[in-house]
Parts: structure tokens; sequence; C-alpha cells
């Protein structure tokens, strides 16, 4: 793989729609009070995390995802196609991978739904853009 194919801007930006769909789907209009009444999480909780470390760490593994999404699609796969792929590894890979790790973990339904749910979406969207931009 020539890695000077790969659209650096578009794995930016697929990086930050990681971070606007978490936004929105762990906010409280969504998920947030599921999520947090799954795996045990009281505001306090919230609070005292150390948040530079967490969202950095968040973006660093973002931006890995996408780079490597971006290297899997490779150039010139349009939009439909990457969208189609991008399914395929967020349902097929990523959701059934932690649907696995759940079940051992005896995780329930509901925060499989949620948290799956959120990367199945994460990497529908990525595989767009990387798409859309190749």
């Amino acid at each position: 793989m020539d890695l000077s194919t790969i659209n650096y801007w578009a794995v930016l930006v697929a990086a930050l729609a990681s971070f606007l769909i978490g936004g929105a789907w762990y906010s409280p209009a969504l998920f947030a009070r599921a999520w947090m009444e799954e795996n045990g999480f009281s505001e306090a909780d919230l609070q005292s995390t150390n948040m530079v470390k967490l969202f950095g760490g968040a973006f660093v593994l973002a931006f890995v995802i996408a780079f490597n999404l971006a290297c899997f699609l490779g150039k010139d796969v349009g939009v439909a196609m990457g969208t189609f792929y991008g399914s395929l590894t967020g349902i097929g890979w990523v959701a059934t991978s932690m649907g696995i790790t759940y079940l051992f973990e005896r995780k329930s339904m509901r925060l499989f739904l949620i948290n799956g749910g959120y990367h199945a979406l994460t990497f529908v969207v990525m595989g767009a853009i990387i798409g859309a931009w190749s």
C-alpha cells in the first residue's frame, strides 16, 4: 500500500466525526442516562475524570481507526462503497467483536446496543467521509 494515496484530511475529518457522533450519542438527549446506569456511573464519577487524558486518548484512537479504515478502503472507493464497507466493518467486525466480549463479561444487551450502535454508526460515517474524499 502506498501511504501517499491516503487523504489525511479525510482521515482527520473522519476522526473528528467520531467526536461529534459520540457527543450526540452519549448526550442526555439520547443515551447518556441509560449508559451511565448500565455502567454504574454517577455524575460525580464523570466529573472526576481527567478530561484531557480521556478526550486526547479517544482522539488518537479515533485517528488510528480512521487511518486504518482509509488503508482498508484504498483509493477511489467512492461514497457509496465507503459507506457500505464502513457498515460491514462497524457492524460485522467491531460491534460483533464487542458482543462476544460483552457475553463473557455478562454485560447487558442494553449496554451492547448503546456502545455497539455508536461504533457501527461511527464506522458508517467514517467510511462515507473517506470514500467521498478518495
